[in-house]
């Protein structure tokens, strides 16, 4: 029968979390290149920088910037290479409904200023250490779409309020 040896098997356990952690980092350092290529992207469009990384008590939101009067919420998607789905189709209902919530509280702490504000998604996409696709989605998504996500069940050009009411039995 084979000894067992506590420091071998040490060593091994050691190595496969070096590598996961090794991995992992790699993964924040590819998001941070993006988020700071996105963020290049926003300024050369005009976009007055606010915050990065903002964190709530319900998510994260990696950019904040004002296109004029128009608070932008942005949400940056990098990947290592192209996969058959696009970056931004990462951000699904859940991802959205914490991106609003954070929102929410970031103007609560602003006092609630009445400003228009949208929800964008830039995508990143790196090929052997460089930027090959940069898209910037404006308004990718509304409060609407995560409030009714699959639109008004109601027929076009009723209006909701009537919807509900009980009809006239006049």
């Amino acid at each position: 029968m084979k000894k067992f040896s506590f420091i071998k098997w040490f060593s091994k356990r050691r190595r496969k979390t070096h590598s996961f952690a090794m991995r992992r980092a790699a993964h924040l350092r590819l998001g941070q290149r993006g988020e700071t290529l996105a963020l290049r992207l926003l300024r050369e469009l005009g976009l007055e920088f606010l915050t990065r990384n903002y964190a709530g008590d319900k998510g994260e939101i990696d950019l904040i910037a004002r296109d004029g009067a128009v608070l932008c919420f942005i949400e940056v998607k990098t990947r290592h290479r192209q996969r058959l789905a696009r970056p931004a189709d990462a951000v699904g209902p859940e991802k959205r409904r914490r991106l609003v919530k954070t929102a929410h509280q970031y103007l609560r702490e602003l006092g609630r200023p009445p400003v228009r504000y949208r929800f964008d998604i830039i995508e990143v996409v790196f090929a052997e250490g460089r930027c090959i696709d940069l898209r910037y989605h404006r308004n990718a998504f509304t409060e609407d779409e995560i409030r009714r996500p699959f639109g008004s069940v109601f027929p076009a050009g009723m209006p909701e309020a009537a919807a509900g009411a009980p009809p006239d039995r006049g």
